[in-house]
């Protein structure tokens, strides 16, 4: 099984993440420290080995609004 987590940039600095289709949220100032408490919480999440992913991806999402002159 493979989880996924959406994380996006945190509007005070840093990131945050939330697993799709689970009720697992995360946050950190850097990507280094984002990423080792996203593996605690799964941990925390997934307290049973088998039923545990064997994969976490991070997709990053940036979003950016650009706006377009009336012609």
């Amino acid at each position: 099984m493979e989880l996924i987590f959406e994380i996006r940039d945190a509007e005070e600095g840093g990131f945050y993440a939330r697993a799709l289709g689970h009720s697992i949220f995360t946050q950190g100032e850097t990507w280094d420290e984002l990423r080792g408490n996203l593996l605690e919480a799964v941990s925390l999440h997934f307290d049973d080995a088998t039923t545990r992913p064997r994969l976490v991806q991070m997709h990053y999402v940036k979003d950016e609004l650009i706006p377009l002159e009336a012609a």
